[in-house]
């Protein structure tokens, strides 16, 4: 299989995860016998910096050509400290996944049994938990029109939805239910806001094609609490754009960190893969960074964009053994972990890549 892929670093920690998201796609190309092209471009506060825009037309170009984008992450501590900034690094990723169309995020929330330990919920618990959140992604109030009074005190932030916009994502998410446990949990805010009570409506509709999916409603301060309670309750969770933003992140703990979520954004046509977690500027040069979310992102794509199931299941695979023989980034560590299997970002890719060498030639 040939594919062409683009990779777009980012800000902060992105290039230093996203090498080693390449570098897996790398190796599984050569394992395989696939052939992988790589581009590169700019996007965000890197992109401010080169060119004075968050998403050069370059980049947009790149990624209109590509089969996939890897992305590493967006954001700098300049504009937090700053809100009247006028051009900033968010609205590079807003445009894009409006440019191409990704209407769909993709978060699955896949607990590894050797992570357990690294969650402050009770592994009773969390034992099992296998969730895949559907988070609209092109419109609520990201892209509703935003207001600021003259004397500066009143802002509104329009939260809009289309009935086609909910109608293409609850397919989505029916049709991957179908693949999983066969249930699917509506979550919004239907009580409160009419934009939840069009969301509710149109779902409500479209389960009717799939009356072999099991499908019920939770308002959105239900189901944070619910998350936590039980997650094992949850198979496939879909959700407007702000609620899945919150609700994912929230999730992030019941895999012990955000360094080990993936996620997918997808449309009709190339799909977009990043880790959930941000830029951390914190961490930013320090070897500390977990690039495994990264890497895990990697095998989203062989499996969504370019449907190579053995492929993805192999990367998943390699990254579980290093869990398994006890090696941990700093923010999956705990107490048990022996301090000498405690690996900066670069030590931790090298070992999956090993890992995966490995893997292939054991299960050969």
């Amino acid at each position: 299989m040939n594919k062409h892929i683009l990779v777009i670093p980012g800000d902060g920690i992105g290039p230093e995860v996203t090498q080693w998201g390449k570098a897996a796609l790398e190796k599984i190309a050569e394992i395989f016998g696939h052939e992988f092209t790589f581009d590169e471009a700019l996007m965000g506060h890197a992109a401010i910096e080169v060119t004075g825009t968050p998403l050069p037309d370059e980049t947009l170009e790149k990624a209109r050509k590509s089969d996939a984008i890897l992305f590493g992450a967006i954001g700098h501590a300049k504009y937090d400290n700053d809100p009247s900034l006028k051009v900033r690094p968010e609205q590079g990723l807003l445009k894009i996944r409006k440019e191409l169309g990704l209407y769909a995020n993709l978060r699955p929330i896949l607990l590894f049994d050797e992570l357990l330990q690294a969650s402050s919920i009770k592994p009773t618990i969390l034992k099992g938990t296998d969730i895949l959140f559907f988070r609209e992604l092109t419109g609520d109030v990201y892209f509703g029109e935003k207001t600021r009074s003259e004397d500066r005190n009143t802002a509104s932030d329009l939260m809009i939805y289309h009935k086609y916009e909910v109608e293409r994502i609850a397919h989505k998410a029916y049709a991957a239910a179908r693949q999983r446990r066969g249930k699917l949990c509506s979550v919004d805010k239907a009580n409160v806001l009419e934009s939840s009570r069009l969301w509710r409506e149109t779902v409500q509709e479209i389960a009717k094609q799939y009356p072999d999916v099991e499908t019920s409603h939770m308002f959105i301060d239900n189901a944070a609490m619910q998350l936590i309670k039980d997650p094992k309750q949850f198979d496939v969770v879909l959700t407007a754009n702000l609620f899945g933003d919150i609700l994912t992140d929230e999730a992030s703990q019941i895999a012990g960190s955000m360094g080990m979520l993936a996620s997918a954004s997808v449309g009709d046509g190339t799909g977009f893969f990043e880790p959930i977690h941000g830029s951390a500027h914190d961490i930013t040069g320090k070897d500390l960074a977990n690039p495994l979310a990264s890497i895990l992102s990697a095998a989203l794509m062989l499996e969504i964009s370019f449907g190579l199931k053995e492929e993805a299941k192999t990367l998943v695979d390699a990254v579980d053994k290093v869990l398994k023989e006890g090696f941990r980034t700093n923010d999956i560590a705990d107490t048990t972990t022996n301090r000498y299997k405690v690996l900066g970002t670069q030590e931790m890719g090298k070992l999956v890549i090993k890992f995966l060498t490995q893997t292939v030639t054991t299960n050969s």
